[in-house]
């Protein structure tokens, strides 16, 4: 019976021995502190601060002491939306993202009770206060002043905290609905003038430009008549030459032809003539020599008259007395000459065309500031 109770005495030793020894462990295990790099601890025994843990294993006295772990790393705030009076009496809805660090982990838990809440509500203050003093186009188009200038006070503020704010953001801006919808008349009332500007420009130009082709059509036309008149002289002058020059050559066989005749042959001819134009159609008949001479002529031939008609002399007579013809009626030029001359001034009007074709190409070249005065002038050299 005593060696039972010396046995149960004996395991029940061992187990309290193991159980001081587990709660030993647990004790030493539990004051075991394991700080991530991004964190760094804060260690405080029995109410006092001792100091700093940095990150990686760490051990403290368990059961009295406390390790407060802070985020090192950059937190984004979201600011809730908020109406907020314009200085121009707009209400606008506004809200903004904040991006704080915490650069001394002391300050950021000894000085305010929680960084976190504190920021957001000093953001919400000062963008009321920013956006209180600026009308609403300046909010509208003047984000990166707003910004920075939020920045700053917040940066400022939140330096007591060992919070440093790096950025600020406003993410929307958004007014009100009669606001906004006088927004959008404005807005639409913008566009139509600009729309308007754009339609008038649009036809000022078109009508520089029409402008701009009539002149040229018109210099073009001024060169092509210009053109047009010098080929039809150049063309009438060349046919005049042809035309004297036949009859130049008509002229030299009738009087060579008519050298042999004598009074009586002409008369013959000229009665003929007479009676051909007495056979037409009309009541007037004009002679083109003395009438007189004709009737003597013709009583002379009839036989009227005893005085023998004298005869005329031979050709050699007639160049005696006249000339030569080629002393009177000049040079009567050959084929040859006729078709070098008409190549000539066909090579003349060749080169009258490539010069209307260069003084075009020039015309297409030229500047709209020109004059017209100056462009006829190139044109003409």
């Amino acid at each position: 019976m005593l060696l039972q109770v010396g046995i149960g005495f004996e395991v029940l030793f061992v187990l309290i021995t193991l159980f001081v020894i587990g709660a030993v462990i647990l004790i030493l295990v539990s004051g075991i502190r394991i700080i991530q790099p991004y964190q760094q601890g804060l260690w405080i025994l029995l109410g006092q601060y001792r100091g700093r843990l940095n990150p990686g294993f760490n051990w403290v006295f368990p059961l009295v002491s406390n390790v407060i772990k802070m985020d090192l790393r950059t937190q984004v705030l979201d600011i809730p939306k908020q109406e907020v009076i314009t200085k121009d009496n707009s209400p606008t809805n506004v809200d903004a993202i904040v991006y704080i660090k915490v650069v001394d982990p002391e300050k950021a838990y000894f000085e305010v009770t929680n960084y976190r809440i504190a920021t957001i509500a000093l953001a919400q203050t000062t963008l009321r206060s920013v956006i209180g003093d600026m009308e609403l186009d300046e909010i509208l188009y003047n984000r990166d002043l707003i910004n920075g200038k939020l920045r700053d006070i917040l940066d400022k503020a939140t330096d007591a905290w060992g919070v440093r704010v790096e950025a600020v953001e406003i993410r929307e801006v958004d007014p009100v609905g009669p606001v906004k919808a006088a927004m959008e008349e404005q807005t639409s009332a913008e566009r139509r003038r600009r729309a308007a500007i754009l339609l008038a420009d649009g036809n000022k130009r078109s009508a520089i430009l029409e402008a701009e082709g009539a002149k040229q059509a018109m210099i073009l036309k001024a060169e092509g008549t210009r053109q047009s008149r010098i080929l039809e002289a150049e063309g009438a002058r060349v046919s005049s030459i042809l035309q004297a020059q036949g009859q130049a050559q008509a002229l030299r066989l009738i009087s060579l032809g008519a050298v042999p005749l004598d009074k009586k042959a002409l008369t013959v001819l000229s009665l003929d003539t007479l009676a051909k134009m007495s056979s037409g159609q009309a009541t007037k008949i004009i002679f083109p020599f003395e009438i007189s001479k004709l009737i003597e002529q013709s009583a002379k031939y009839l036989g009227a008259s005893e005085e023998k008609v004298p005869e005329v002399g031979a050709a050699t007579d007639v160049e005696r007395i006249v000339g030569k013809p080629e002393d009177v009626l000049g040079k009567i030029p050959n084929p040859d000459e006729l078709r070098a001359e008409v190549a000539d001034i066909e090579k003349q009007l060749k080169k009258d065309l490539e010069d209307t074709a260069k003084t075009t190409k020039d015309l297409k070249k030229m500047p709209g500031e020109d004059k017209p005065s100056d462009v006829l002038e190139n044109a003409k050299k």
